[in-house]
C-alpha cells in the first residue's frame, strides 16, 4: 500500500483544504504503483495551464505578434518550467511511487515533476473550479510572465540562426548515451557546428538534452572572436 496523501502539505501548496482529496490522490499517484495514475489529470491540467497563460499573454502584451506569444507560451508551459515550479513547492515529496520507480530515482525526475504539476492543476480545476486554477497558476507563474521583456528564443533555433548568419554548417546533434529506466531516463547529447566547436549536455528527455547542449554551444561560440 502507498502512504496516504498528506492533505496538510497539500493544503499549503494549493492554498486551502482540498474539497475532494481523491482527485489529488490521483494527481499525485505515479503509474508504477499499479493503481490508477495521474495521466488523465495531466492531460487536463496541461490544457488549463496553456489556456490561462495564453489569455495572460494576450492581455499583457497587446503589441506582441502571434509568433512572439507562441514563443513566450512555449517557455512558460514547458516541462522544465513546470518541473521548476513543482520543485519550488516541494510537490515531488507528495508523489506516490511503486518501489522500483522510487528506488530508481523517480522522485528526482523532472519529467515526473512536470507531469505531477500539470495533474495537480487539472485536479484543482475539477475540485475548485476555473477561478481557483487560474489563481494558482498566476500565483506561481506571474513573475515569469512579467519577467519576459522580450520573446525568448529556443536555444536550438538561436544556434541554427547563428550558424546560418556566419555561413557555417548547420548544427548536428548526436546521442552520446542513454541511461536509466524508461520512466526516468537520462540522455547525453552532443552538438557541433562543423569542426568549429562542440558541446555536450544531459537532460531527462532527448529534447531537453538537445536544448541544453545547444545553449552550452551557443554560449561558447558567442565567447569566441570570429
Amino acid at each position: 500500500m502507498s502512504d496516504p496523501l498528506d492533505t496538510g502539505a497539500l493544503a499549503g501548496i494549493i492554498g486551502g483544504a482540498p474539497g475532494d482529496p481523491a482527485l489529488y490522490d490521483l494527481a499525485l499517484t505515479h503509474g508504477s504503483t499499479g493503481r490508477p495514475d495521474y495521466q488523465r489529470l495531466e492531460f487536463l491540467g496541461d490544457r488549463v495551464l496553456g489556456l490561462v497563460l495564453a489569455s495572460e499573454l494576450y492581455s499583457r502584451f497587446p503589441a506582441a505578434s502571434e509568433g512572439e506569444m507562441s514563443s513566450r507560451l512555449h517557455v512558460l508551459a514547458s516541462g522544465a518550467t513546470c518541473a521548476a515550479v513543482a520543485r519550488r513547492l516541494d510537490l515531488t515529496a507528495l508523489i506516490r511511487f511503486g518501489a522500483q520507480a522510487r528506488n530508481d530515482g523517480g522522485r528526482y525526475s523532472d519529467n515526473i515533476a512536470a507531469d505531477a504539476m500539470e495533474a495537480l492543476i487539472g485536479a484543482l480545476w475539477l475540485d475548485k473550479g476555473a477561478d481557483a486554477a487560474r489563481r494558482f497558476i498566476l500565483t506561481h507563474w506571474n513573475e515569469m510572465i512579467d519577467g519576459q521583456q522580450a520573446a525568448p528564443k529556443h536555444p536550438k533555433a538561436a544556434l541554427q540562426e547563428w550558424a546560418l548568419a556566419r555561413k557555417r554548417r548547420p548544427p548536428e546533434y548526436e546521442i552520446v548515451s542513454r541511461e536509466g529506466p524508461d520512466h526516468a531516463p537520462r540522455f547525453r547529447i552532443a552538438v557541433s557546428v562543423g569542426k568549429l566547436a562542440r558541446a555536450e549536455a544531459e537532460g531527462t528527455s532527448k529534447q531537453a538534452a538537445e536544448k541544453a547542449a545547444a545553449a552550452a554551444l551557443l554560449a561558447e561560440l558567442e565567447g569566441m572572436k570570429l
